[in-house]
């Protein structure tokens, strides 16, 4: 196993007096400002999150004979055992507390023998989308409907300048930065590809008629296709299909050729974490479509986006099945090289789905034993590994594994850690390379409260790419191993 980071890094509770650097809003805009105090620190919005509230720190002499751990010791305990307040702590923050006693939900919608009563309570309680059992298990109950009405709200208050007073969403760097002029584009699209709906009679006969646009890329667009169950004229069975547009200038040897790579690679993977690929077909344009499951949950992004950010148990659930996919995929010899929220799917029960491998590369055949090297930028930026600008040749397992740290943070705290991970190019990434190596360390990661996890980030985010932690490592490292996963999520529904 290799070693995890070892540069001098040593924690230090914040204290509500000290000065501290302020974490980015994480975003899909790379033009936005930046905006600094007088003193050139970042302000940081309080987190709505019980579990992240900042530990509290010592004072007086116990304060100054505290010894500051190093980097060494804190990543060294990544893969022990925790003891004494450390657990004591985690034990004590448990977001069953929050919830009501008799408000545990099923997430089923069978009747109930109390008939009418039983229906006016339920519509009287508010939608929940994930909540914790009695017996420690918890459950996920996504309805993307409900988080579209939220968003299109969003999007018209926005529109029409209802904005709230310290609205976080202006801030640089977070997730809704350029979401209305994406939304605006969206609706344009959608006007011009509203009478563009027809499709060849095989692809109708085998999946159904294609109907509303539940996606839309560089590559094209992905609709949803219904097809009446032949056992049961009354039930539909839902697929999604994915229309690949020919590139400006693209020859078509070499449009098919990209999307007959991306159709090997995304069929060849079989895991309850990655999509389902099944079959790639012609419509009567002349476009191939590539058949997928529908996932009816969404993608990460539009549910980071409207909640905000997830809820500790959530987040852990969603980042461990994420890691599980990605460590099949890199035994499988694949890395996916564009990994964000917006091309991971959910399904209604809370399963991770890693889809999109337009970007996708084999970096070991099945007959070999090493991996090949790869070489070329790709992938959004707020995710791009920092090798990537300055290395000729870099591991692209390790690339993935950035990723997914990015994405954690992104679902933790609703925010991006930096736009561009290059050095001299972005302050948030600069500040960070610098307050790693610091007593108290780097802010946005520290607000994290338990220190298992915030050991694992800081080595996944490791920006020396030899000293980073693989898939398999950081699903062995102690904090994700004790996260416990929804069913959908070990089975895949």
């Amino acid at each position: 196993m290799a070693a995890p980071a070892t540069d001098k890094l040593r924690r230090s509770p914040p204290s509500s007096s000290s000065k501290s650097a302020v974490s980015p809003v994480p975003s899909n805009s790379t033009t936005s400002s930046l905006n600094s105090q007088p003193d050139g620190l970042l302000s940081l919005p309080p987190s709505t999150n019980a579990t992240e509230a900042n530990p509290v720190p010592q004072s007086g002499d116990a304060a100054l004979k505290t010894k500051k751990p190093t980097m060494t010791s804190r990543i060294s305990g990544m893969f022990s055992r925790k003891e004494g307040s450390d657990s004591r702590e985690s034990s004590r923050i448990n977001l069953a507390d929050k919830i009501p006693e008799g408000k545990v939900a099923n997430g089923t919608s069978t009747k109930s023998k109390f008939g009418s009563d039983k229906k006016r309570e339920a519509a009287s309680q508010p939608f929940r989308r994930f909540w914790i059992n009695e017996d420690g298990t918890h459950e996920h109950h996504l309805k993307v409907g409900k988080r579209q009405e939220k968003l299109s709200d969003m999007f018209q208050n926005l529109m029409t300048g209802k904005k709230k007073e310290g609205n976080q969403d202006e801030q640089p760097l977070s997730l809704m930065a350029n979401w209305v002029d994406v939304m605006r584009n969206e609706r344009e699209k959608l006007a011009e590809q509203k009478n563009s709906t027809n499709t060849s009679q095989t692809l109708v006969q085998k999946y159904g008629k294609c109907q509303e646009v539940v996606g839309r890329g560089a590559f094209g667009i992905v609709r949803v296709a219904h097809k009446t169950d032949s056992s049961d004229p009354k039930r539909e069975q839902l697929y999604a299909v994915k229309e690949f547009k020919q590139r400006p200038g693209e020859s078509t040897k070499k449009y098919q050729k990209r999307l007959t790579a991306e159709f090997c690679i995304s069929s060849s993977m079989q895991h309850p974490n990655v999509i389902n690929t099944l079959d790639l077909l012609k419509d009567d344009k002349g476009l191939y479509c590539e058949v997928m499951e529908y996932c009816s949950g969404g993608d990460l992004y539009t549910l980071v986006l409207a909640a905000g950010q997830l809820e500790v148990t959530e987040a852990d659930c969603f980042f461990k099945q994420l890691m599980r996919g990605v460590e099949y995929m890199h035994e499988m010899g694949v890395a996916h090289r564009d990994l964000k929220p917006e091309n991971l799917l959910l399904t209604q029960h809370g399963s991770i789905k890693i889809t999109d491998f337009g970007n996708g590369e084999c970096f070991r055949m099945a007959w070999e034993k090493e991996a090949h090297m790869t070489a070329g930028l790709c992938g959004s930026a707020p995710y791009i590994a920092p090798e990537e600008y300055v290395d000729q040749e870099f591991d692209p397992r390790a690339v993935d594994v950035w990723a997914c740290g990015i994405i954690y943070m992104a679902m933790r705290t609703g925010r991006h850690l930096w736009r561009v991970a290059q050095r001299g190019e972005d302050e948030f990434f600069d500040r960070y390379l610098e307050d790693r190596k610091e007593e108290a360390g780097y802010r946005p990661i520290e607000v994290l409260r338990r220190r298992q996890c915030r050991n694992v980030i800081y080595s996944i985010l490791d920006p020396n790419p030899t000293r980073r932690l693989t898939a398999h490592q950081v699903l062995f490292s102690e904090w994700v191993k004790e996260i416990k996963v929804c069913r959908a999520g070990e089975e895949g529904f």
